[in-house]
């Protein structure tokens, strides 16, 4: 039997109050976390070193804070409940809900190491807390709705506040639903995570006004050299992504040698301290602020430098991932590939900034992420300019080809990687 347009409206239109609520719901807890994580780390990295009168970012206090958030973390996953969550080198973006009394614990570590400096960002946490949040109480004071839709609303909910936009979101879940087709119309099932991504991004836009543009020179009028410059860097992004994750594996299984959660935490916040005393303040953090801080002067760094970045933010990132720091990769791949794109403009000036470092991060996030979609918007929002969408759309597709098929930055339990 064909279901008529009034029926399917009636079954969607339920779902809008619940999708709204999980929306903003989402947006908050993001908001909230990167608040108390902003104030930690004013303190941690302004008004503590200023009364001990030392340097901010000297290397002492690099190494000091960094292994201080390695202990900190490590004492959270050892004791909290839940241990903070499972593994987060066998979790995903969106995974099944975690249990509620796990969530101090993930929250806690999860603000320790945004403002401590480790290179993750908030959205694997945040995504897993917000799912969570969403069924346990989905289940308990909404209608009978399946798991599935709760874990979608919350995903695409976060993703939109994460973004400031429902279009990721949209294109994420997409994605995830491509993969496990269902009969219906696809506009069907976007519906409501659509409205959860929706209220996210308004509420994080209302309260906060994020902004991806990393204010590049405007990128307007490609070339035939253009076209060839992002094939190739795009496919350079997605190796050097290979090699991170490539590399998973087997640093995963060099922390997990020291079996105490306090000692792997320990050893990886002291090896993060030693990487931020070699890349310097740039390659702390998350990475998006910092990105925004390279990009205001693309011709500033000398190659030698932009390579020094690339690979110590590219460490960072593995280290932090392995050693079981609670955090998600997107945010420090783009600077990542920020700073390899520079590094091209560098090498061949008449490569322009904006190609060079959306092609890079294109790349470097198929490789870590395996999400096309995501990939790809992730790095045309970091330009004004719609003149790179084409280029970027041809750039995908060799760096497509080199990455598919391969591992991704994901362990099975028994640490080898997840095809």
């Amino acid at each position: 039997m064909v279901t008529t347009a009034p029926t399917t409206a009636r079954r969607l239109l339920p779902l809008l109050g619940p999708a709204v609520a999980v929306g903003v719901g989402a947006a908050l807890v993001l908001l909230g976390v990167s608040v108390v994580a902003e104030k930690l780390q004013h303190v941690l990295w302004g008004n503590l070193p200023d009364a001990l009168g030392v340097g901010r970012y000297s290397i002492g206090w690099m190494l000091a804070v960094l292994t201080a958030t390695g202990i900190a973390v490590g004492l959270v996953v050892w004791k909290a409940p839940g241990h903070a969550g499972p593994d987060p080198a066998t979790t995903g973006l969106v995974d099944p809900p975690l249990g509620v009394p796990v969530l101090p614990g993930l929250l806690v570590a999860t603000a320790l190491a945004l403002a401590g400096g480790v290179s993750l960002g908030p959205e694997n946490p945040i995504t897993a807390v917000n799912v969570a949040l969403a069924c346990a109480l989905g289940k308990r004071f909404a209608t009978p709705v399946p798991a599935e839709i709760w874990i979608m609303l919350a995903a695409a909910g976060t993703i939109g506040a994460l973004f400031g936009t429902p279009v990721g979101a949209a294109l994420i879940i997409g994605e995830t639903l491509a993969a496990r087709p269902a009969p219906g119309a696809l506009w069907d099932k976007l519906f409501a995570p659509l409205a959860a991504a929706g209220a996210g991004s308004l509420t994080m836009v209302l309260i906060s006004h994020p902004s991806f543009d990393i204010n590049l020179p405007p990128f307007t009028k490609p070339g035939y050299g253009d076209i060839l410059a992002a094939l190739v860097i795009s496919t350079v992004g997605a190796a050097l992504g290979l090699v991170l994750v490539y590399a998973f594996p087997y640093a995963h299984t060099a922390f997990r040698r020291l079996r105490n959660p306090l000692l792997m935490l320990t050893a990886g916040g002291l090896t993060l301290g030693l990487l931020g005393a070699l890349g310097g303040k740039l390659t702390l953090f998350k990475g998006l602020d910092e990105v925004k801080t390279l990009a205001a002067h693309p011709d500033a760094y000398s190659t030698g430098r932009l390579a020094l970045l690339t690979g110590v933010k590219l460490a960072a990132l593995l280290v932090a991932a392995a050693c079981g720091m609670r955090g998600g990769r997107i945010f420090p791949a783009v600077f990542v590939g920020a700073a390899l794109g520079l590094f091209a403009h560098a090498v061949v000036p008449a490569v322009p900034p904006a190609l060079g470092v959306t092609c890079a991060v294109l790349g470097v996030l198929l490789a870590i992420t395996r999400q096309g979609w995501l990939s790809l918007f992730t790095a045309a929002v970091l330009v004004a300019d719609t003149a790179v969408l084409p280029i970027l759309c041809l750039a995908m597709l060799p760096a497509w080809l080199l990455v598919t098929g391969r591992p991704q930055m994901q362990l099975n339990e028994d640490g080898t990687s997840l095809r």
